[in-house]
């Protein structure tokens, strides 16, 4: 089980008070404090924040749970059975309460008083040797009869080593452990909130949709998160609707909406398809309606919604609910509306959107003004924002092969974006539209990109080197390309590929393929590393030096380095070139970020973290491999897919080059087992081993 980390954005005002209670428990004072807030506020992070930095401390922690409400003293059970080899120093009548309380002997009932002056007595037992830290978490599940004793007990602590923090949500517990001193949790602050929204969701976001999110959610952390799982796609660039998830608290909201009168509800349904939350865009749009600022009133009565300097839902399912609680009809009906209420000078990726939100069937014009904005989309939005026109360009296009292009450049995108599901539908989509061998061809490459992006599992290379000899006669330069994709694949799958997609296999089919008409010096990277593997490092060297020298040149396009990037650091390593290593994986996670471009982003920070180890950087490190475990939790790739370094010669490991370079390994060829120049060690000293990536 990994180590539990907490992390906090804010809350320095609640961090100093129970640092303060901790530091007076420590000098014999205890005490205790109730935390109140609503669910996902931030409690159960405080009290994990408490017990972590209770050291030197016996902490003790008991945590309410619905299913044990009717049970009489199950909390206190769970509070007091460790300490039951202290229950003989309790006088009698104590002892004998407890015993019954919990069921140990056959007895009458027992005394609340005597239970709680028995608890009392027992937690000053047990803090004789050291400070006791009791933390009780959602205390408004805890049984009547346990939370009156730790109440009682809660205020005669004064005088013992003995601090207890309870949890409880609110609003429907604000008299549970009243008298109590209390800490009233409210929403982080709006920096803290989109430094935590930044977090979790790595990638482009939309400015103002980011602000109005964080205004629906008030703060909420838990709400800020549940929001990144679920929609990164209107986070990232704004150009995404609402996004349907049944479940109770949804459904109850749409029970809600729908009982409202027409006109509200309509008022609804288009403040749910803005997601900027644009006051004037939506008044404009809604005067076009016949709408007016009274028919927002019975949503602001049953606090649904309200309109102030910004449009903004109670929370955001209700957004979620008012757009489900319309029919296509309505939708496109409201999409109209504020297309036509968007300057096209000052907001035109957002007036087309709408516009073709607004479109049924093919429209052409439409179609070519979506595929010319998704560039400035991206900008904007970043790569998850351009997928999104891209896919709804390739929808509206009549002609087959256009249409066909489109997909397949809306499945890259997806791709890139870590939306595999979407890639893999919309590759099927291009092959069925396809018109000729080159459009299928391409299909099934984007399919085994997905599928090695993915899972990276032992097919991926062998699927890749399938594509890339289908693509040989129709597109050399392509299929050169795609060997390049199989190589990596190979490398990173080592002795579980496939047979057909072992590295030495794929480094002959790259080699034996035949070279396109024209080639630059960045095309020289898929020949280099296929040479290294067939021929050895003194063949590959020079080729991988023009490889290596252009793609830090600065000429090769952002999209080229972003599927490339991991490839260049290999190529850097295995010519032992720290420095080109270090610049190629910085640059590629420079670029990944930028462009919200999730899959790329996830290698590139598996290979940066492995420079920054190799430097000596722990804390970077750290960091680089929190935020990577990030991007896959976002895309879901499984956390176990990575890109490791290990130094080379360790007990058990495979070599990094795959079992068609032991030829190269045996005669000392190998980049990874070359021995340092004299000038290497005068320069750098003894060094660690090499690291090799897996």
């Amino acid at each position: 089980m990994a180590a539990r980390t907490t992390a906090f954005r804010g809350r320095t005002k609640e961090r100093d008070r129970l640092d303060d209670a901790l530091h007076r428990l420590r000098n014999g004072e205890g005490g205790a404090v109730v935390l109140r807030g609503e669910a996902g506020i931030g409690k159960t992070t405080l009290l994990d924040y408490v017990s972590d930095r209770a050291s030197g401390c016996r902490v003790a922690v008991v945590t309410g749970t619905e299913s044990e409400l009717e049970l009489p003293f199950a909390a206190l059970h769970q509070l007091c059975a460790p300490m039951f080899d202290l229950l003989p120093k309790l006088p009698g009548p104590q002892e004998q309460a407890l015993e019954v309380a919990f069921g140990h002997v056959v007895g009458p009932a027992p005394d609340k008083f005597v239970v709680g002056l028995a608890v009392l007595g027992l937690l000053s037992e047990a803090a004789t040797g050291q400070p006791v830290l009791c933390v009780v978490d959602d205390a408004q599940w805890i049984d009547e009869p346990s939370i009156q004793v730790l109440g009682f007990v809660a205020m005669r602590l004064a005088a013992e080593s003995v601090l207890l923090v309870f949890a409880v949500r609110e609003p429907a517990a604000e008299q549970l452990l009243a008298g109590i001193p209390a800490l009233h949790l409210s929403g982080l602050g709006h920096d803290e909130a989109i430094d935590l929204l930044a977090s979790a969701l790595p990638g482009h976001l939309d400015s103002r949709v980011r602000d109005r999110i964080v205004a629906e959610t008030r703060g909420n952390p838990l709400a800020l998160l549940e929001l990144a799982q679920r929609g990164t796609s209107e986070l990232m660039g704004g150009f995404a609707f609402p996004a349907i998830h049944p479940g109770n608290l949804h459904d109850h909201y749409v029970r809600r909406i729908c009982a409202l009168p027409d006109p509200t509800r309509r008022l609804l349904l288009l403040a749910a398809a803005e997601p900027t939350g644009d006051a004037t865009v939506l008044w404009r749009a809604a005067h076009s309606m016949g709408l007016t600022s009274a028919d927002s009133e019975p949503a602001e009565e049953e606090q649904l919604f309200e309109v102030g300097g910004q449009a903004r839902f109670g929370h955001p399912l209700m957004r979620s609910a008012a757009y489900a609680a319309g029919t296509p009809e309505q939708r496109r009906e409201v999409n109209a509306a504020l297309a036509a209420a968007l300057d096209a000078g000052t907001e035109p990726e957002r007036r087309i959107w709408h516009l073709a939100a607004a479109t049924t069937g093919t429209d052409d014009r439409i179609a070519d003004a979506l595929h010319e904005a998704a560039g400035r989309a991206r900008a904007r939005g970043g790569v998850a924002a351009a997928a999104s026109f891209l896919q709804r360009a390739a929808s509206l296009t009549a002609d087959p092969r256009q249409r066909a292009e489109r997909t397949l450049a809306a499945a890259q995108a997806n791709l890139d974006a870590g939306r595999y599901e979407a890639a893999l539908a919309l590759s099927a989509e291009a092959e069925a539209d396809a018109v000729d061998d080159l459009q299928r061809a391409r299909a099934d490459l984007v399919r085994a990109l997905t599928g090695r992006a993915a899972k990276s599992g032992s097919d991926a290379p062998a699927a890749l080197a399938r594509a890339a000899r289908r693509l040989e006669p129709l597109d050399p330069h392509l299929a050169r390309e795609t060997y390049l994709d199989a190589w990596g694949a190979a490398l990173v799958a080592g002795a579980l590929a496939d047979p057909d997609g072992d590295l030495a296999v794929v480094s002959r089919a790259a080699c034996s393929a035949p070279a396109p008409s024209t080639t630059t010096p960045r095309d020289a990277l898929g020949p280099g590393l296929a040479t290294l593997v067939s021929d050895g490092t003194a063949a590959a060297a020079p080729v991988l030096r023009e490889a290596v020298t252009s793609y830090l040149g600065g000429d090769v396009p952002a999209d080229v380095f972003l599927r490339r990037g991991v490839l260049v650091a290999d190529a850097a390593l295995s010519l032992w070139d720290f420095e080109a290593w270090d610049a190629a994986t910085s640059r590629h996670v420079e670029l990944a970020r930028a462009a919200g471009a999730l899959a790329p982003l996830a290698n590139a920070l598996n290979a940066h973290r492995v420079v920054a180890l190799w430097r000596g950087d722990v804390d970077q490190a750290r960091d680089l491999g929190l935020e990577e475990q990030r991007v896959k939790e976002v895309t879901g790739t499984p956390t176990g897919v990575v890109r490791r370094a290990v130094p080379a010669g360790l007990p058990g490991q495979r070599h990094p080059c795959g079992a068609g370079h032991r030829i190269s390994c045996r005669r000392g060829d190998c980049p990874w087992r070359r021995p340092r120049s004299a000038d290497h060690r005068a320069r750098h000293g003894a060094a660690p081993p090499r690291p090799r990536p897996l």
